[in-house]
C-alpha cells in the first residue's frame, strides 16, 4: 500500500543536479554531465539524496531492457527523459496500478508540475504531450467535465455501430493488397497496420481526406521522443492550425459527425468547453484514437509471424483471436510509457523513496506488463495459453483510455481478416526485427515489411 507521509513538511528541496548513467548498460555508467535548463528551478529533484539518475536513451532502441534494468534498481527509480527532464519511473505492476488509481497523483503540469508552471520544457518535446488542455492533461473536476464531453463518442453502443465500417474499410484495404504482384515485399504498417485505425477514427470525427496525411504525419511526430526543440514547436503550431481548419469547417458545414458535435456544444454553451479545450480534445482523440490500434495490429501480425507455435494453436482453434489481442497488448503495449502524472502531495513508496509534491512520475506500462511479479519468470514470452493476461495497457483509473473497446474491436476485425486473406503472410526485409519507431514512450515499427503469398479466393 502506498503511504502517506508521517509528516508532510518533509517535502524534498531542490539539489544540484545529479549524475546520470545511461540505462543502455546493466550496470551504471560513467556519469553523463546534466543538461541545464528549467531543470535546476523546477520542482524538488526524484534525484537528491539517493542514488543518480538513468538517462533513458530517446530512441528507445531496447526499450524492454531498459526496463527490466530499471525494475531490478527499485520499485521507483530516478531516470533523467530526453531535454534534462528528472522523473521517477514506475514499473512495477501493482505499485503502477495504484498510483494510477491515487488521486494524489494528477496529469495536470499547469497546477502541479513546478518546472512547468514556471514556463519551463515549453521548447522540448514536452510542449506536445503536456501543452494541450484536454482530459489527458487535466486534474479532478475540469477532468471529469472533459472526460464526460468525449465519451458519448466511444460508448458500446456507438462502438457497435462501427463494426460495418471497420469491416467495410479492413476489406477495401485487403483488396488492394491482393492486387500487389506476387514475390512483392510490402510494408504492412503503411498499407494495413495504419490507414485501418486512420480511416475509422477520421470517418467518425469527419476529417476531410485531403486533412488525413498531414494528420497522420504530425501524429507520428508527436510521440517522435528524438526532436529537436525546433522541431517539437513547428510540430505544435501545424498540428493545433489543421485542428483549428477542422473545426472552423465544421462551424461552416456541421454533420453528422463527432467534431460537428463538440463544436456544436462549444457554441451552445462556452462555459462546458473553451475553443482551446476543443481544438486540443480533438487533436488527443485523433491522435491517440488511431495511433495505438495502428501499433497493436502491427505488433500483433509481427508476433504471430515470429511466434509459429502461436499462431498455430489460433489455426487449430486452440486460442482465439481475442487472446492475440490481449497478449498483444500486455506483452508489446502500444504505448510502452506516458509523461506525466504529478506529485500532488507526498507520497512514500513501500521498500522505496519518498515521492516529493511536485515531483514528476513516468508510468511505464512495458514494465507493469512484464512484472515477473505479476505474471511470472516467463512474463517475456509472448504465449496465447497464459492464464492471467492482466495489462495496464490503456491505464487504469479515471483515465482508463475510453477508446480501449474500439482499438480492441478494430484488432478484433483486422488481424483474422488478413491472416484468412493471406494464409501464406511472412516476414520479409532484412534479418532481425524490423525498424523500430524511435521513442521510448511508442513501442511499434517503423515498418513491416512483408511477403504476403497468394491470397485466398474469396
Amino acid at each position: 500500500m502506498v503511504r502517506h507521509p508521517e509528516d508532510p513538511a518533509l517535502a524534498a528541496t531542490p539539489a544540484e543536479p545529479a549524475a546520470v548513467p545511461s540505462a543502455a548498460a546493466a550496470t551504471p555508467a560513467e556519469p553523463a554531465a546534466m543538461s541545464s535548463g528549467p531543470a535546476a528551478d523546477g520542482p524538488a529533484d526524484p534525484t537528491a539524496d539517493g542514488p543518480a539518475a538513468v538517462r533513458l536513451d530517446p530512441a528507445g532502441r531496447d526499450l524492454l531492457g531498459e526496463v527490466a534494468r530499471l525494475r531490478a534498481r527499485g520499485p521507483a527509480v530516478p531516470v533523467e527523459l530526453p531535454g534534462g527532464v528528472r522523473v521517477w519511473s514506475i514499473t512495477g505492476h501493482a505499485l503502477l496500478k495504484e498510483l494510477l488509481a491515487d488521486p494524489r497523483v494528477s496529469r495536470d503540469p499547469r497546477r502541479h508540475w513546478p518546472a512547468w508552471i514556471d514556463g519551463g520544457y515549453r521548447d522540448t518535446w514536452l510542449l506536445n504531450m503536456l501543452g494541450p488542455v484536454n482530459m489527458l492533461t487535466s486534474h479532478g473536476p475540469d477532468h471529469r467535465r472533459l472526460r464526460k464531453l468525449i465519451a458519448p463518442a466511444f460508448t458500446a453502443r456507438r462502438t457497435e455501430a462501427m463494426i460495418p465500417k471497420v469491416e467495410r474499410i479492413t476489406t477495401e484495404l485487403l483488396d488492394a493488397l491482393a492486387a500487389t504482384p506476387p514475390g512483392r515485399t510490402v510494408d504492412l504498417r503503411a498499407t494495413f497496420a495504419h490507414p485501418l485505425p486512420m480511416g475509422v477514427i477520421c470517418e467518425l470525427f469527419g476529417v476531410p481526406e485531403g486533412m488525413r496525411p498531414d494528420l497522420a504525419r504530425l501524429t507520428d511526430d508527436i510521440v517522435d521522443t528524438t526532436v529537436t526543440p525546433e522541431k517539437a514547436v513547428a510540430t505544435a503550431e501545424e498540428i493545433g492550425a489543421l485542428v483549428a481548419e477542422l473545426v472552423a469547417l465544421k462551424r461552416r458545414r456541421p454533420d453528422e459527425d463527432l467534431t460537428s458535435m463538440l463544436v456544436a456544444t462549444r457554441d451552445e454553451d462556452g462555459s462546458r468547453l473553451t475553443e482551446d479545450e476543443l481544438v486540443d480534445t480533438l487533436l488527443l482523440v485523433l491522435g491517440a484514437g488511431h495511433e495505438t490500434t495502428v501499433n497493436l495490429v502491427g505488433n500483433a501480425v509481427h508476433a504471430l509471424l515470429t511466434h509459429p507455435d502461436q499462431h498455430q494453436l489460433v489455426r487449430d482453434g486452440r486460442a482465439g483471436w481475442s487472446d492475440v489481442v490481449e497478449e498483444t497488448l500486455r506483452w508489446a503495449p502500444s504505448v510502452a510509457s506516458l509523461p506525466m502524472r504529478f506529485a500532488v502531495e507526498d507520497i512514500d513508496i513501500p521498500g522505496g523513496p519518498r515521492i516529493a509534491r511536485g515531483d514528476p512520475i513516468l508510468a511505464v506500462f512495458a514494465g507493469a506488463n512484464h512484472d515477473p511479479a505479476r505474471h511470472g519468470e516467463r512474463a517475456g514470452d509472448f504465449d496465447l495459453t497464459r492464464p492471467d493476461r492482466e495489462h495496464l495497457s490503456f491505464g487504469h483509473g479515471v483515465h482508463h483510455c475510453l477508446g480501449a473497446p474500439l482499438a480492441r474491436m478494430e484488432a478484433g476485425i483486422a488481424l483474422p481478416a488478413l491472416f484468412a486473406r493471406f494464409p501464406g503472410l511472412r516476414s520479409a526485409g532484412p534479418a532481425g526485427d524490423p525498424p523500430h519507431l524511435e521513442s521510448f514512450m511508442a513501442l511499434g515499427y517503423r515498418s513491416l515489411p512483408v511477403d504476403l503469398g497468394m491470397p485466398a479466393t474469396t
